[in-house]
């Protein structure tokens, strides 16, 4: 941010325990895939001396990305915390995924940061989900900056690309989106690109060529300094507009000049506060350099510019019971309030817990009580126990590097916390206290699997509990209708990475098979059934006779029993059995075995006999009245039809209804929503929408986001009932 001329890297990365909040910083990176966050990292990584060559840490492994996974994916699948030193200052950097399938991660990361680095690709621009998440951050007030990366590519243009990030996230105010430095072009390639070689400081008019691998700070020449000055003043009034001193901008157009270090002061103020978003420009290393371009006036930004953690609203934070409280956040000395933002498996080290200290300080061997609520609907236990904190580190790629304590506003890593589960709170054991969860996308793309062998059924359960524990945008499903096991996951990708952890991670291999939705069977029509159950072999026989009546009742009725016997045809007794026997028939089906339902079933008229009649033979013979009666009647399917909300830009709008039409939608409605884009609520069949989520990603470029929530069940149209039950007799 002053532009000091560094000349060497800072201290090696070692692990350190921060001594006091205000020597924190933590940032995530985010962007879309490809944009360059962890090239970045790795770049701000060897600048800081944390790594002995780009991206490698000493024994030879990635410092981002190290996982097998990541590898064989050749992308980014889970936060990872980067920890570096820069003038004193322990910067956590949390290099999130920028695939949309693993939003989860990213969420994690944002709840751990207090700033946030948007990495935007000058080859290929700002994309609708990277400004949705910038409007999200701006709804927190999250200080934010933005890093141009990709300069090397042809037809980059760092000018333009800055334009482009002013209109995309300045809003009312693109002037508040201004770089800080302009790149300092070399000779001409072949191609006629000229490369990238150097940086000059808007506000010191100083320029820093890194040509030699090392940062070099010298005078600009007569040929910068025309569009430096124009640069340099629309920077100046940028910082003094979001000035607190209301006397700074009349002052500057009274023709004062303002002092740098006042500039420079109010610039750093602007950006903690999270009303002024610097442009900067980076990029790696190149072979044998110590500095990426830009790297060390990032992370001057960082230390100087983005919030300590005291500067950070305090979470909502509650008794288990759910009773207020105050904290003095961010207190070392107040009592412990910390929490699980991502949680892994080691093969070695079992489950490793990357947590966020809010308030207080976390010990080794210090015992702990773990909460965890509000995530049962997705397969997770709500849960109150105590448990020992293991070896506490901080992770510097495959490696753990031990600490003996954490402070409040830093992160580190716990070992073996058995119970303890993404989103869950720590807290002092004699005062366990609960953070208010953060908001996470629903699971909406089913993934249906079953164990490939009889081992594979031994481990499924323990491997599915360990997979929903570390990820809570999955949802685990045991469909008591379908008897299906369902992996609710955010989209393919997601579900791939979830069947390799399963497989590589908790050696069970399972195989995909097709989702079922739950569908329902009601008669058409009015029908009588005769159910006639007489036995004799010898002995105490079995006789029962029952006669009833169905007739199909509104949607949502469920069965209705009547009971209209006279004259004591069926005795008083018998009556529960036969209205147990029809309940049971029903749950089983009548026609394509799905449960029967908005019925009433009246029981007419039957035969007892004193001896052979018993609970067991009435239940039988109501069983096989209802099947009788199904037998004469017309049997309905019915499918079940959801409430969907679409939130999409406006110029998806006719695409995304004409495609709801096509699934057999009904639009019920539309609004018109801020952002430029428009809310479409559908009734739309389940069978419809079981690749929903990959669909309209693909449809809206991957801007449109939705929800469903179960509505009813209805008739399903005679041709696709048709289709079903060839389905059903094609599988049996």
């Amino acid at each position: 941010m002053g532009d000091k001329a560094h000349t060497h890297p800072g201290a090696a990365g070692r692990a350190t325990a921060a001594d006091h909040p205000t020597s924190v910083r933590n940032v995530v990176l985010v962007g879309h895939s490809g944009s360059g966050k962890t090239t970045l990292v790795e770049a701000l990584a060897l600048t800081a001396g944390a790594v002995n060559r780009a991206g490698r840490v000493e024994d030879g492994g990635c410092v981002s990305d190290y996982d097998d996974m990541e590898h064989r994916q050749q992308r980014s699948v889970q936060l990872s915390l980067v920890p570096v030193e820069w003038d004193g200052i322990k910067i956590n950097l949390l290099d999130t995924p920028g695939y949309a399938d693993f939003v989860g991660e990213l969420r994690a990361g944002l709840r751990a940061a207090d700033a946030a680095l948007f990495v935007v690709s000058a080859s290929d621009g700002v994309d609708g989900t990277t400004r949705m998440l910038w409007e999200e951050c701006a709804a927190v007030g999250m200080p934010r900056a933005i890093v141009i990366t990709h300069l090397e590519a042809a037809r980059a243009d760092f000018e333009e690309m800055t334009r482009i990030c002013a209109e995309a996230f300045g809003g009312d105010d693109p002037d508040a989106v201004l770089p800080l430095y302009l790149p300092l072009h070399g000779p001409p390639a072949p191609d006629g690109h000229a490369p990238v070689t150097g940086l000059v400081g808007l506000l010191s008019r100083k320029l820093f060529d890194y040509a030699s691998g090392e940062r070099l700070a010298s005078e600009p020449g007569e040929a910068e300094l025309p569009q430096l000055d124009e640069a340099r003043s629309m920077l100046i009034e940028g910082i003094i507009s979001e000035s607190e001193d209301e006397t700074l901008m009349e002052r500057y157009l009274g023709g004062e000049q303002v002092d740098v270090k006042t500039l420079i002061e109010d610039l750093e103020r602007a950006v903690a506060r999270g009303v002024f978003f610097p442009v900067l420009a980076a990029a790696p290393a190149t072979e044998g350099a110590r500095q990426g371009l830009g790297t060390v006036e990032l992370l001057d930004l960082i230390t100087r510019g983005f919030p300590t953690p005291l500067e950070r609203a305090a979470p909502r934070v509650t008794t288990p019971e759910g009773a207020g409280r105050e904290l003095r956040m961010c207190d070392p000395e107040e009592s412990l309030v910390a929490e699980v933002v991502k949680t892994s498996s080691d093969p070695y080290v079992g489950r490793i817990s990357m947590v966020r200290v809010f308030s207080g300080t976390l010990r080794a061997d210090q015992t702990v009580h773990v909460s965890g609520h509000g995530l049962s609907d997705r397969g997770h236990e709500d849960h109150d126990v105590d448990e020992r904190i293991g070896a506490l580190s901080t992770p510097f790629g495959k490696q753990q590097r031990p600490v003996t304590h954490v402070i409040a506003g830093d992160l580190a890593c716990v070992a073996k916390l058995t119970r303890a589960e993404t989103g869950d709170t720590l807290s002092a054991k004699d005062d366990p206290l609960l953070m208010a969860p953060w908001e996470m996308p629903d699971p909406l793309l089913p993934l249906a699997i079953e164990a490939h062998s009889k081992p594979d059924e031994d481990k499924l359960s323990q491997g599915l509990a360990r997979l929903v524990a570390e990820d809570p945008t999955m949802r685990l499903e045991h469909n008591q209708d379908t008897h299906q096991v369902v992996l609710w996951c955010l989209g393919e990708a997601h579900a791939d990475v979830a069947l390799e952890r399963l497989r590589s991670r908790y050696g069970v291999q399972v195989d995909v098979v097709p989702h079922r939705v739950s569908l329902r069977e009601t008669f058409g029509d009015r029908a009588a059934g005769r159910g006639r159950h007489v036995k004799q072999s010898g002995g105490h026989g079995q006789y029962a006779i029952c006669e009833i009546e169905v007739e199909p009742l509104p949607g949502g009725s469920g069965i209705e029993f009547v009971d209209k016997v006279v004259g004591g045809a069926v005795p008083r007794q018998f009556i529960p059995s036969v209205e147990k026997g029809v309940r049971t028939q029903a749950a089983k089906g009548v026609a394509a075995g799905h449960p029967l339902i908005d019925v009433r079933i009246t029981l007419l008229d039957g035969k007892a006999h004193s001896v052979d009649s018993s609970d067991a033979t009435f239940q039988t013979a109501g069983a096989l009245a209802l099947r009788e009666a199904a037998a004469e009647a017309r049997i309905h399917l019915l499918e079940p039809v959801a409430e969907v909300s679409v939130l999409v830009g406006d110029d998806y709008v006719g695409a995304v209804m004409s495609d709801l039409s096509g699934r057999r939608g009904k639009v019920l409605g539309t609004e018109q929503t801020s952002g430029g884009r428009t809310l479409i609520r559908a009734e739309v069949p389940e069978i419809e929408i079981g690749r929903y989520a990959v669909d309209l990603r693909s449809l809206s470029h991957g801007t449109a986001r939705f929800d469903r929530r179960y509505a009813r069940h209805e008739p399903m149209p005679a041709q696709v009932a048709d289709r079903m039950r060839e389905e059903v007799r094609a599988a049996s």
